[in-house]
């Protein structure tokens, strides 16, 4: 009974190697990006591509255990939902509010420590970034967040004010 439990298993692993997510994988420069419309230093530029644009651009760097089932299902759901919070090469299609909103994450992203998270700074070592680079990334997200200058209207800063309130 163990054996055939076992040969059905192994039968399922190999089967699932078949069963790949697409890839996150564009060619070419991408007409939407954010450096397109605010560019970035070099410290900016060098600092998201090690620690942040596998999962927030629409190119990312996989890894050779990425073809492995089911770690691509995993790869592929965790960059989507990067992608979906905040997307580097999608970003001038963002209205000025989103814009402000993701520029003020990203912000405190950096001040706070949350991004790059530790699933991936555990394998990526590169992705920790020093307290220059996470200087240079808020410093131009403030400069940006400027750039766009968005003007929260009136109902905006009540619901920002509710939603704080219902988080304590």
């Amino acid at each position: 009974m163990l054996k055939k439990i076992s040969l059905g298993l192994l039968a399922i692993l190999v089967l699932i190697q078949f069963i790949k997510p697409a890839a996150n994988v564009s060619a070419g420069p991408q007409a939407n990006a954010i450096g397109n419309k605010y560019p970035m230093n070099d410290v900016v530029k060098n600092a998201l591509a090690v620690a942040c644009n596998d999962c927030h651009s629409n190119n990312t760097k996989y890894p050779w255990y990425s073809s492995i089932q089911p770690v691509s299902w995993f790869l592929a759901n965790h960059v989507n939902d990067g992608k979906r919070h905040l997307n580097f090469d999608e970003f001038l299609v963002y209205e000025p509010k989103k814009m402000d909103h993701k520029l003020e994450e990203l912000i405190e992203s950096q001040e706070e420590g949350w991004m790059p998270i530790s699933s991936y700074t555990l394998i990526h070592k590169d992705a920790i970034l020093n307290a220059d680079q996470k200087k240079a990334i808020i410093d131009y997200a403030k400069e940006v967040k400027a750039a766009v200058g968005y003007v929260p209207t009136a109902e905006d800063l009540a619901k920002e004010k509710q939603r704080k309130e219902g988080m304590e």
